[in-house]
């Protein structure tokens, strides 16, 4: 709910454009301008109108939010601790793009995009290390990783040593040997596609670690990518348990769709009547693209199996996956696009991913010129050499000794002092190294100096970046909204019992059953099969399961069988059915034949307070929304400047 509310939040919080700049609406004192209104009408909208009734209707809805917002920060939202630490986590992630060293990440850009142009095949052995090994398990590891490479290049076979005893701790390498088949950019951890993409095929890389552990890889096949794939499906789902019988039915239910394929029966028509997967049976089957660009990735045998089909249109021979059997259809095959096609997507994903680190320390070196960096830690740090000890890896040292607060490093002309660091020390003392003090003070202040820096830096981007300031105000206002929403609507009605219960006694008309019937349905697939069905139900004592063993035989396409209370006009198959109680002739809706055993008849009448206790509750939110709304228009002062407003259009 939250990322929804998020996703949808009107963007506020845009530079005003200067003193020409005229307000379209204050509320509790506070100005919107006319530019600021127009950003954000401009973001909600694709076909913009300029119509006096197109603005007004999007008027009564900023109205409504910049209430909801207001009445957030009036009740201090914005300063509960759980909210402001959510904000400066995502302020954390939106500062991200812009505290790194621009032109280096533009090499990145064409490096991952001429990556996307090659898919690498290769297997890993990996063993897990923690983040706080000491230098000695971490070059034990190390050791062992040179040495199962050793091996391999004097002639075992990689899964040999990946499955072997003391091998890969990769839990797939059971049932890969550890093939991770094909990859591109972006669909790795980059530590490991940069090791991928720079070994030769055939050989092994030097032991390289990801956050996962230390790993080797030996690359076995380079290809150029083959593009973005988007397929449909019919698949048949196996029985977790793995019974044979079940296996056999689910080989020979699929076999049978693909006869009927061959023969010249409709894809899509197939899909919707037999295919056991809920996501895509309404769909026509289709799934999402995979392949080069994207971040979906299939599992092998079905990539593989869609790739080699030629031609849009062209469907596979039945396939069996982990998921079960399938037959995939080719829908389209979009070759890699350009590089000016593809940089503003490859430039979000560079600066949201691990690669874009490496740019920081030069970006830092920079920054330390911007704002006149000065390091005075030579005369000041040795204090920390004699007083840090073996109790600040127990998290116990403390600087109680430390008198003065001399400074260690000047930024911008603000000192840094040894409190400073004191306290940095104190807060990180977590994965440190535990065998020298003097290195663990040095890589500690290099490493307090670089986030003081990127720290300062991200405190001037507000000022420095209008974009950025927008990004920050939408999520802070996202966050509030949320939560003032939570509060006040949502959470409210769901635990106000009295209140719920009220509003259903008062609003019972709304809520109303239609004609429905308590019946079991025989779904078939043929006029045969239904006739078949109807003559074996005219025996009373006869079980549904019996006439469904009966009908299909040695087939799985022929009746399916349901028991439920069916809304008549609800449910399309029977709206124009004229049913009786008993047994009803079949008749044939929507391509299918249906048999229908009518145990009740059921009149229309009110529901049941459990029965229609969703949608209950959402209207009685709406309720809330409504008489909160109007709470709020009393309680904050809330102008419209209509000239302003109409004039966006001129």
């Amino acid at each position: 709910m939250k990322r929804i509310v998020l996703a949808l939040t009107i963007l506020v919080g845009l530079n005003s454009f200067g003193q020409t700049d005229p307000t379209i609406m204050t509320i509790d004192g506070k100005a919107i301008t006319k530019s600021e209104f127009l950003q954000i009408y401009l973001k909600n909208n694709n076909d913009p109108k300029y119509d006096k009734a197109s603005l007004d209707e999007y008027m009564e809805l900023f109205k409504k939010f910049k209430l909801k917002v207001a009445e957030a920060e009036a009740l201090g939202y914005d300063t509960i601790p759980k909210l402001v630490k959510e904000l400066n986590g995502y302020k954390k992630q939106l500062a991200l793009p812009y505290l790194v060293d621009s032109v280096k990440n533009q090499s990145l850009v064409k490096e991952a995009y001429d990556r996307t142009k090659t898919e690498v095949r290769a297997a890993h052995i990996m063993l897990k290390i923690s983040p706080n090994a000491t230098p000695e398990d971490t070059l034990a590891l190390f050791n062992r990783m040179l040495a199962m490479k050793k091996r391999i290049e004097d002639g075992e076979s990689f899964a040999h040593v990946a499955q072997g005893q003391g091998g890969s701790e990769d839990p797939s390498v059971a049932q890969n040997g550890g093939d991770l088949g094909y990859f591109t950019a972006f669909q790795m951890v980059y530590p490991f596609e940069e090791a991928a993409f720079t070994t030769p095929v055939g050989k092994v890389s030097e032991p390289f670690r990801t956050r996962f552990g230390y790993h080797i890889l030996q690359v076995t096949d380079k290809r150029p990518a083959r593009g973005t794939m988007e397929t449909a499906h019919i698949m048949v789902a196996i029985s977790k348990k793995g019974e044979q019988e079940s296996e056999d039915a689910a080989k020979a239910k699929i076999d049978e769709i693909h006869g009927l394929l061959k023969s010249g029966e409709n894809f899509e028509m197939l899909v919707e009547k037999y295919s056991d997967d809920p996501s895509t049976n309404k769909k026509q089957g289709i799934l999402p693209a995979f392949g080069t660009g994207t971040s979906t990735r299939m599992v092998p045998a079905y990539e593989e199996a869609a790739f080699a089909l030629q031609n849009d249109g062209d469907y596979s021979e039945p396939i069996r996956t982990n998921y079960g059997w399938h037959i995939v259809k080719r829908i389209s095959l979009e070759p890699v696009p350009s590089f000016e096609d593809m940089k503003e997507s490859l430039e979000g994903k560079v600066a949201k991913d691990e690669r874009a680190k490496s740019t920081q320390n030069s970006f830092v070196t920079k920054l330390k010129k911007e704002y006149a960096f000065s390091d005075k830690s030579k005369k000041t740090i040795p204090w920390f050499y004699t007083n840090l000890d073996s109790t600040y890896f127990q998290g116990k040292w403390t600087a109680s000794t430390l008198k003065g607060d001399k400074p260690l490093f000047i930024l911008d002309g603000k000192n840094y002092g040894q409190r400073d660091f004191a306290n940095f020390l104190i807060d990180n003392h977590r994965g440190v190294r535990k065998d020298d003090i003097k290195l663990t003070v040095d890589e500690q202040y290099a490493r307090w100096v670089k986030e003081s820096v990127l720290n300062y830096e991200e405190s001037k981007l507000v000022t420095k970046y209008p974009a950025y300031k927008a990004l920050v105000s939408e999520y802070h206002d996202g966050i509030l909204l949320y939560e003032v929403m939570s509060d006040k609507v949502w959470n409210k009605a769901m635990k106000d019992t009295t209140g719920l219960a009220a509003y259903y006694d008062a609003n019972k008309n709304n809520y109303q059953w239609g004609k429905r019937v308590d019946a079991d349905v025989y779904e078939c697939y043929s006029k045969v099969s239904a006739d078949k069905a109807f003559e074996l139900l005219k025996q009373d004592t006869i079980q549904p399961a019996a006439v469904v063993k009966a009908i299909n035989g040695d087939s799985e396409l022929n009746i399916r069988h349901r028991n439920s209370k069916f809304d008549i006009e609800k449910t399309s198959y029977l709206t124009n059915a004229q049913l009786a109680l008993g047994l009803n002739a079949p008749f044939e809706a929507d391509g299918k034949f249906y048999v229908v055993k009518v145990a009740d008849l059921l009149q229309p009448g009110t529901k049941e307070f459990h029965e229609a206790k969703g949608a209950i509750t959402s209207d009685y939110q709406n309720y809330l929304e409504k008489e909160w709304l109007a709470e709020l228009a009393k309680k904050h002062k809330m102008t419209i400047n209509t000239d302003v407003l109409y004039s966006l259009g001129k």
